[in-house]
């Protein structure tokens, strides 16, 4: 949720960021009227109140005469105070309702515009060529024996599969070294929940205009999340957290789920886009002060994580229109994909400034004693989709494929992944 006192002092920067992000600015005049009637509805409630109060006081010390004309106001104060709270209380959900419609302001330099307006910040590495006709995700990962699609539509429709062999441990191999990384960069892993409740998929911003994206069990009144994120920003909900000593960071491991509601026709092909997914997610509390700086440093970390698994990526300044009402600005890392000849997104890292932490009620105590929201940021160290350009950039003639020489630590030290016939 935006900071209501942004939106009394300056609405114009609001608009300006609605704007950017290709969405309705007249809903920012909406909420400063509600605003305005809810800021009245409580002054009025609150001066009946104070008034009740004084009445009551003269009850207590009024004669046997006088009490009974006394016990009569009093009603009519109580129940005028009743009506005025109710009033106030629905003046304060029409403001609620407008305040969480308007997506994060977006900082200053992020691109204006879509889907295709952003800008290439830089381009790493040198696009992978071959000598010999090569092999997809998937042609690779049926000679290899290491990822059953077939089998995985049998079981559970499409967009689901089977990692198998070489496939399965390959994964986990990435999820470890990520881990690791993430590890000695402060962030204290956990194995997050992937089912949570609405109020928490609501606080993170994942409820807005992509909740058809997500799994939802009526019955539990739970949301599968498509991302540790969630489970991450909700994790101090309620609380005052310490940041004395600089950011608290976490390192989520999860599966993950998504709809995929919007990509009919999509990378239908292999496990580029698929409902079921394994992702290990950096998340970053810290002072609203240190979170550009903390962003640069997700940022890093994605890179030296790309660098590591020797891909081939450009990093992209996201353009406002396309990063969801959280993200105040998103760094998205694309890995070189050989066989479609497009760089295809691997990581994004947000900061979310206030936003997230002010719907879940996340402060911490500044130096002068005082409480404030603290700020949220986010960002993608490995997912399943890793593969796609791992297993495309490093195959060899013959259809095997060579293992980064960081990941084979994590193998037993195998240096190929060989198909089948020659293993």
């Amino acid at each position: 949720m935006i900071d209501p006192a942004l939106l009394r002092e300056n609405p114009e920067a609001i608009k300006a960021s609605q704007r950017a992000r290709q969405a309705d600015d007249a809903i920012v005049d909406q909420a400063l009227a509600a605003d305005i009637a809810w800021r009245k509805a409580q002054v009025n409630f609150e001066s009946l109140r104070a008034e009740q109060n004084a009445h009551s006081k003269l009850i207590g010390s009024a004669s046997k005469e006088d009490r009974p004309a006394l016990l009569e106001v009093a009603q009519q104060l109580a129940a005028n105070v009743k009506a005025a709270e109710a009033g106030a209380n629905e003046a304060q959900a029409a403001l609620d309702a407008l305040m969480w419609q308007i997506e994060n302001v977006v900082i200053e330099g992020v691109p204006a515009g879509g889907e295709d307006d952003y800008v290439v910040l830089r381009e790493v590495g040198t696009k992978k060529s071959f000598e010999f006709e090569p092999r997809d995700h998937v042609a690779l990962g049926e000679l290899l024996d290491i990822i059953d699609i077939e089998r995985g539509v049998k079981i559970s429709g499409s967009r689901f599969y089977f990692l198998k062999g070489w496939g399965a441990r390959l994964e986990l191999a990435l999820m470890n070294l990520a881990l690791d990384l993430a590890t000695k960069a402060d962030f204290t892993p956990l194995i997050t929940p992937t089912l949570v409740r609405p109020e928490v998929m609501a606080g993170t911003g994942f409820l807005g205009a992509h909740a058809d994206e997500i799994y939802y069990l009526p019955a539990d009144d739970l949301y599968l999340t498509g991302t540790s994120e969630v489970a991450l920003a909700g994790y101090h909900r309620d609380e005052i957290i310490d940041l004395a000593s600089g950011p608290v960071r976490y390192a989520g491991w999860s599966t993950c789920y998504r709809r995929e509601a919007g990509s009919a026709g999509k990378d239908t092909r292999g496990i580029t886009r698929v409902h079921q997914f394994n992702k290990l997610e950096m998340f970053s509390y810290c002072a609203p002060e240190d979170a550009e700086a903390e962003h640069l440093r997700l940022l890093d970390l994605e890179e030296q994580m790309l660098q590591a698994c020797e891909l081939s990526y450009r990093v992209i300044d996201t353009a406002a229109g396309d990063l969801g009402s959280s993200a105040a600005r998103k760094y998205d890392s694309e890995a070189w994909v050989p066989t479609q000849g497009v760089y295809r997104e691997l990581t994004s890292s947000s900061n979310c400034t206030t936003f997230q932490a002010r719907r879940l009620n996340v402060r911490y105590r500044r130096e002068d004693g005082k409480t404030a929201t603290a700020a949220t940021l986010n960002g993608t160290l490995a997912t399943t989709r890793w593969l796609v350009a791992i297993l495309e950039t490093h195959q060899q003639a013959d259809g095997s494929v060579r293992v980064p020489a960081a990941l084979r630590p994590y193998l037993g030290g195998i240096e190929l992944i060989e198909p089948k016939a020659r293993a």
